[in-house]
């Protein structure tokens, strides 16, 4: 997520590095200031979301459950009155929110996780302006006293090479990108096999859960 990536280049900074490189401190440090303030209102917004986007998933996850359950006394009900098509309609109808069902709840396990990475992170970043917001004038103070000649050579010399760092990290993502979307493709043109035999399978699973089910219903 772009979000998290730009508050955990926030959370890194160093403050001090920050202002040793900016030629007008004051402007800079006022600067990181807002950039986190406008980060933190940005990752609130976003864990309010997630978290709401978590509920909803575990919502759809319990009413499919409950299909499931609804579908299958149906099936019962049929095997009582002998309509082996609709016990196996029904049952199919069951199995379909089955899977709905565990869809769900694997995106709700998602959601969690993401919800949790975006809680830590707002939490660092609180921390982070806070720390910056308490230092601001102090740090100021100390570059004004202790910034040498030769320290804008250096940051000059620092700043061009993450520049072709970021540049040369670029390029490794998009070779990288390019890679992954070659594979995908090659993948989507596979051959339909696996999906025909799936059908199978599933077809013997209805019939296996319609013979299970009349041998409970005739033991009942």
């Amino acid at each position: 997520m772009a979000l998290l990536e730009r508050v955990a280049t926030l959370v890194r900074a160093n403050l001090n590095d920050l202002i040793d490189k900016a030629e007008d401190p004051e402007k800079m440090i006022k600067q990181v200031i807002l950039d986190m303030q406008n980060q933190l209102l940005q990752v609130k917004t976003q864990v309010a979301i997630a978290i709401a986007d978590q509920h909803l998933l575990a919502r759809k996850q319990k009413e499919n459950e409950d299909k499931i359950a609804e579908w299958t006394r149906k099936a019962e009900l049929a095997v009582d009155k002998q309509k082996d098509d609709l016990a196996r309609a029904a049952l199919q109808r069951a199995e379909s929110y089955r899977e709905l069902s565990e869809n769900f709840g694997q995106q709700a396990i998602d959601q969690k996780a993401q919800a949790e990475n975006l809680k830590t992170a707002l939490r660092q970043l609180e921390q982070k302006l806070a720390e910056a917001e308490g230092k601001a004038d102090l740090l100021v103070a100390q570059h004004r006293r202790a910034r040498a000649a030769n320290r804008a050579t250096d940051a000059q010399f620092k700043f061009h090479g993450n520049s072709r760092s970021s540049t040369f990290d670029r390029m490794k993502r998009k070779v990288a990108h390019s890679e992954a979307t070659a594979q995908a493709k090659g993948e989507m043109v596979a051959d339909d096999v696996e999906l025909r035999l799936a059908a199978l399978e599933k077809e013997d699973k209805i019939e296996q859960l319609l013979a299970d089910l009349k041998t409970q219903r005739g033991g009942a």
